[in-house]
């Protein structure tokens, strides 16, 4: 029976069926600025393919349905042979798929390979953020295997590879394989020293078996996991296949999936290891050094997917207001929505722009860039993850009821914002370790602050805030309990200095008024109205058709 009661007007059509690269001006900028000439074309090539493909119709019903059927555990077989299996929607393996054969996990050994993957990294994302995990902790595990070079010749040109194989096989017999990571137990949390699991030698060379359980372990239908245990010569890093050469399934026993907050389409579970076979990653001992670069490598992956799910949501926020009317005009039209906008605005090229810098920094691999990162990638991943939340939820706002209802896609989003502010560490571990490095390294300061003085007075706010960051590193006294601010100010004086020098005269000077100049209120929304708005939101506006 047809309804008769009303006609549905007003109603705003999907934002679909558009390039999500191309239309990102802050992030195809990035690209160009970053990457050689010589490789321009082919980039832009690569990454408007997948900037199509991630505005399809198709890939956002994919990641529709890898969360609306979440992977379910198999502990045993029908005849009860314990199997420890995770099943997963098609949608899912559809797209990790295309994101390996769009070379998501191959950075290390290409020209440009940090800043190609990282922007793609951005741009596909945005349909499905969950798959995103095991294709950062594969990406990230390379440089914790050259630590071993032959370790590193078996397995790096399959961590690299650009074919997705699902199932569990001998890594001799794929093409291609994905990792995950074991390192967090109950009793320690971050605190990995603390660590329990119990390493016994073999007589093999650096051949062991473990004893022990990892309360969270990520993407365990993974080929192989780095895990950290206690052996003879202490705490150290493991390399754990699950499926051993000569084809048995290695003692792998999958306790149960964890009930997650967001980050639904993605196995994360608990695993029990009981003279689990594990070849040893460098030396015993040396285990937090030997993961290290894998944890900074996934903590940048942390600083890009909250830059993903920033531009996703903006850009939902300006789609709407762009074709939703009310009180007699669009609302992108309305000075208060546009004020709201561009403030969204600002932050989501602040993040995309420091995200990219950092990308750039791992392909330039100079001492001088080796210190920026070590300073720089947790100092972006405390800021950048903790604005994620409150950008994606003022974003869901400006849909107004829409933006809460499942179909808009929004709530997906804010369920996962708080997950890259927790992964590899959270607030309070990033700023401690910019502590860490403020003290010890000398040279990981002077770094950060050539890069911040590269716009010293362009800006007089930033000039500013220089001289107030300055003043507040030399006295690093009783600074544990003002690490939070200290690190905030360092990556908005970080930011400041990228957009003053890069982005366009209204983005930086909207930016350097509020979050360095202090012409800001306590929520967003509240830019100086003498601003230039309107620009900043059209730069911001996802380019359609």
């Amino acid at each position: 029976m047809a309804a008769s009661t009303h006609t549905v007007t007003n109603q705003v059509p999907p934002l679909v069926g558009y390039d999500v690269f191309a239309g990102d001006r802050a992030l195809t900028e990035a690209v160009e600025r970053h990457l050689a000439p010589a490789i321009i074309d082919e980039a832009r090539e690569e990454l408007g393919t997948l900037g199509r493909s991630a505005g399809s119709l198709q890939a956002q019903e994919w990641g529709a349905q890898a969360n609306e059927n979440p992977p379910k555990l198999r502990t045993h077989d029908r005849y009860g042979h314990r199997v420890d299996e995770v099943d997963f929607h098609p949608a899912w393996h559809r797209l990790l798929g295309h994101a390996v054969t769009a070379g998501l996990t191959d950075a290390w050994g290409r020209q440009g390979g940090h800043v190609r993957r990282a922007a793609g990294f951005l741009v596909w994302t945005q349909a499905e953020a969950g798959h995103g995990c095991p294709l950062s902790m594969t990406h990230a595990a390379v440089p914790a295997l050259r630590t071993d070079p032959a370790l590193a010749a078996e397995w790096e040109p399959l961590l690299t590879s650009h074919v997705y194989e699902e199932g569990l096989r001998p890594a001799s017999q794929k093409a291609g394989v994905l990792f995950g990571m074991g390192m967090t137990e109950k009793q320690g949390g971050t605190d990995v020293r603390s660590n329990t699991t119990r390493a016994e030698p073999l007589a093999g060379d650096g051949e062991y078996l473990l004893t022990g359980h990892k309360w969270f372990c990520s993407a365990p239908m993974s080929d192989g996991f780095l895990v950290l245990a206690q052996a003879p010569g202490g705490l150290s890093c493991f390399l754990v296949p699950r499926v051993l050469p000569d084809g048995a399934r290695n003692v792998f026993a999958i306790q149960r999936l964890k009930d997650k907050l967001g980050n639904r389409s993605n196995a994360s579970s608990e695993v029990e290891f009981d003279g689990t076979w594990a070849r040893r990653v460098g030396e015993e001992g040396r285990g937090v050094r030997t993961i290290i670069e894998m944890v900074a490598a996934t903590r940048l992956d942390c600083v890009v997917g909250s830059a993903a799910l920033m531009r996703q949501a903006v850009a939902q926020a300006i789609h709407h207001s762009a074709y939703r009317s009310a009180f007699g005009g669009l609302l992108i039209e309305k000075p208060l929505m546009r004020n709201v906008l561009a403030d969204l605005a600002l932050e989501s090229e602040a993040a995309t722009t420091l995200a990219l810098r950092l990308a750039a920094a791992y392909d330039a691999d100079t001492e001088e860039e080796r210190a920026f990162l070590r300073i720089a990638v947790p100092t972006a991943k405390y800021w950048v993850t903790k604005r994620c939340s409150a950008v994606v939820g003022e974003a869901l706002e400006c849909l107004g009821g829409n933006g809460y209802v499942e179909e808009s896609g929004m709530p997906r989003l804010l369920r996962e914002a708080p997950l890259n502010s927790i992964w590899e560490g959270s607030g309070n571990v990033q700023a401690l370790d910019v502590l860490r490095a403020l003290q010890r390294e000398p040279q990981a300061l002077n770094a950060f602050l050539q890069e911040v003085g590269k716009a010293r007075g362009a800006d007089h706010r930033l000039d500013a805030a220089i001289k107030d960051l300055l003043t507040e590193l030399a006295d690093l006294d009783s600074v544990e309990a003002r690490a939070r601010r200290l690190v905030e100010r360092m990556a908005l004086v970080l930011q400041g200095s990228l957009l003053l020098r890069w982005a366009p005269p209204e983005v930086a000077d909207a930016f350097c008024a509020s979050r360095l100049g202090g012409d800001w209120g306590s929520a967003f929304g509240t830019l100086p109205h003498s601003l230039d708005l309107a620009a900043v939101v059209e730069r911001a506006r996802a380019q359609e058709g």
